[in-house]
């Protein structure tokens, strides 16, 4: 078990196989030591984390969902690593969309959800660059969808 997988342990996370794509496009890229990942969508189990920030969710909700979609994240960079998270050198900057309301103005609090557990879970290799952004709607409902840029050796 890596080192990183040994500190989700302790915060209660196995990570899942990593999700398949939902349509014609590959999980993840891998340009020289620099990976990017696709946007992951809010999910738990098999259940889509659906809904509306600023309608029919929360802050916390959205939250919630985004630390599922860091889980999902974190589950490409292991199946892009051949299975050996500790080749993540670090995270270099993840985009969060939140799917809301136009009247809605804490993206920057619901996305906190993925870089907080990255923050815990990576340490000095979850400091990472940023991007919090309104959309009117997101695939098949969900509240949240965040793709990554990782560094890996």
């Amino acid at each position: 078990m890596s080192q990183f997988e040994k500190k989700l342990a302790e915060m209660g996370v196995t990570l899942p196989d990593a999700p398949a794509p939902a349509a014609n496009y590959v999980p993840y890229v891998l340009a020289g030591d620099m990976l990017f990942v696709s946007g992951q969508i809010a999910k738990e189990g098999d259940t889509l984390l659906t809904g509306k920030l600023g309608d029919d969710l929360d802050v916390a909700a959205g939250a919630k969902a985004a630390r599922a979609c860091a889980i999902a994240l974190l589950a490409q960079v292991k199946a892009a690593c051949g299975g050996d998270l500790d080749r993540l050198v670090r995270v270099v900057k993840l985009t969060g969309f939140v799917n809301s309301t136009a009247d809605f103005t804490q993206q920057p609090a619901v996305i906190n959800g993925a870089s907080d557990f990255i923050g815990e879970a990576l340490g000095e290799a979850g400091k990472h660059a940023r991007a919090a952004v309104s959309a009117p709607s997101l695939p098949f409902g969900v509240a949240v969808e965040i793709d990554g840029v990782f560094q890996i050796k």
